[in-house]
């Protein structure tokens, strides 16, 4: 549910925002900037690496390197 947020930012910024955007483009343009600089939640983070255990092509890199040698590397 969207919520009303008064932030304050240069205004150099808000013209460039206002000739670049559509007129009702600004308040996602920067929710999804913001989005983008945050660290995912957790339960983000868990879905994701569930849905990437379950790619065959995961799965199939994961046991071609079952095999590697480590000997000699540093722990």
């Amino acid at each position: 549910m969207p919520v009303r947020l008064n932030i304050t930012i240069d205004e150099d910024v808000h013209q460039r925002l206002k000739r670049e955007l559509p007129a009702k483009g600004i308040s996602r343009f920067i929710n999804d900037a913001v989005r983008a600089r945050l660290r995912p939640s957790r339960e983000v983070l868990d879905e994701a690496y569930k849905a990437a255990a379950r790619e065959r092509w995961r799965q199939f890199e994961a046991r071609e390197w079952e095999s590697t040698d480590t000997e000699g590397w540093p722990e």
